[in-house]
């Protein structure tokens, strides 16, 4: 069987859709990962990566849709950094349409039995319906997306209809990788175990066993420091100063020389795998991406989710909620709070409970093997 994974550009839309994709091949099939331009990193997952629409750039054409076509949306997503993802998801729309040609040309050229899409990308299930393949949508953690698909159809609707789909299909299933106990009360779909994907990759040796204090990793993803500045991290480095504890900074390739001299509790570093790090850590301080959030839940220790924008928001409502962690404001940062995550024991509760809880959760070769049969009974 031939499995097409799809998604919009960026490391949080794609890697989550690794650890399937992985396992839909280790069953034997052919499988394959199609985004746009700034998709390229998947392919160091040793996934074969195909490229549509190349000099289409996602943000771009999503600022212009907002600009040309929904100035009212484009307005609700500045002011609110993209957080207001009614506003978000119609211009994300617009940029599924402007590929849609492309898309639908790849698929007919590549011919897979079974596609496998992000929620940000139903272009992918456009493709599928043409082909007459049954889809499958991949959601990404803590962002209750029934609503949001049918907002994305719905500006989608004139594309559709242009390659001959007059009714707005569904996906044949969703996949869920929230902790049931952290998905609210709309629950849908199937669940999946979040296993983590954060690129190839050794922690550096000196991380590799715990220190001889709590170690907090802390990071701000790919997306936040280019739209938020440092003043975050800026706080929580001033803030480590005055608490026992060991703090390293994942921060990829964020330049931190702005910063000068660092406490001696601080230390800096590049890409790290996450969930590898965590390992080795009491704690964890980051924006909220999903995989983040996940990646500390798995691992059992509390969080300080320092959202920003986009669903961020979503993500740290959802670990506070639960009780596995804490969620603040760049004001809010501060000696007392990060002491309140290393010593809360009520916050180290939850998070194992969470833990355990995903430790029970079907596996991606657990859904791999339910979508081998999908795709088999589609064909």
């Amino acid at each position: 069987m031939r499995v097409l994974f799809a998604g919009a550009p960026g490391f949080g839309h794609l890697f989550p859709l690794v650890p399937l994709a992985r396992a839909m091949r280790e069953l034997g099939h052919e499988v394959a990962v199609a985004s746009m331009d700034g998709g390229e990193p998947v392919a160091g997952s040793g996934l074969p990566y195909l490229p549509i629409a190349p000099g289409v750039d996602w943000r771009k054409e999503i600022r212009e849709a907002g600009r040309t076509r929904r100035p009212d949306l484009m307005r609700r997503v500045v002011e609110s950094n993209s957080a207001d993802r009614e506003a978000f998801v119609p211009l994300a729309a617009h940029v599924n349409s402007r590929v849609a040609d492309a898309m639908v040309e790849l698929a007919t050229r590549w011919r897979p039995d079974l596609v496998v899409y992000e929620y940000q990308f139903p272009v992918a299930l456009l493709a599928a319906a043409r082909l007459g393949v049954p889809a499958v949508q991949h959601d990404l953690g803590f962002v209750r997306t029934p609503k949001l698909r049918a907002l994305m159809l719905a500006e989608m609707a004139d594309t559709f209809a242009r390659h001959g789909i007059d009714r707005l299909p569904e996906p044949a299933d969703t996949i869920d990788l929230a902790p049931p106990s952290m998905a609210g009360e709309e629950r849908y779909g199937s669940s999946m175990r979040p296993v983590a994907y954060n690129g190839e990759g050794e922690v550096p040796d000196d991380l590799a066993v715990p220190a001889d204090r709590p170690r907090v990793a802390v990071t701000l993803g790919t997306v936040p420091p280019k739209t938020d500045g440092l003043t975050r991290i800026e706080r929580v480095i001033a803030a480590a100063a005055d608490v026992d504890a060991e703090f390293v900074l994942a921060t990829g390739e964020l330049d931190l020389g702005t910063l000068g001299t660092l406490p001696d509790n601080v230390r800096p570093y590049g890409w790290v795998p996450w969930r590898a790090l965590l390992e080795t850590c009491a704690a964890a301080i980051h924006h909220g991406g999903s995989s983040s959030a996940l990646g500390a839940l798995d691992a059992g220790i509390p969080q300080l989710v320092l959202p920003d924008g986009s669903d961020r928001f979503i993500t740290a409502d959802a670990v506070r909620e639960r009780g596995a962690g804490l969620s603040a404001g760049a004001e809010e940062i501060g000696p007392a709070l990060l002491d309140r995550l290393l010593t809360d024991d009520a916050l180290t509760r939850a998070a194992r409970e969470v833990s355990a809880e995903i430790a029970t959760m079907p596996s991606p070769r657990e859904l791999a093997q339910r979508l081998t049969a999908l795709g088999a009974i589609a064909g």
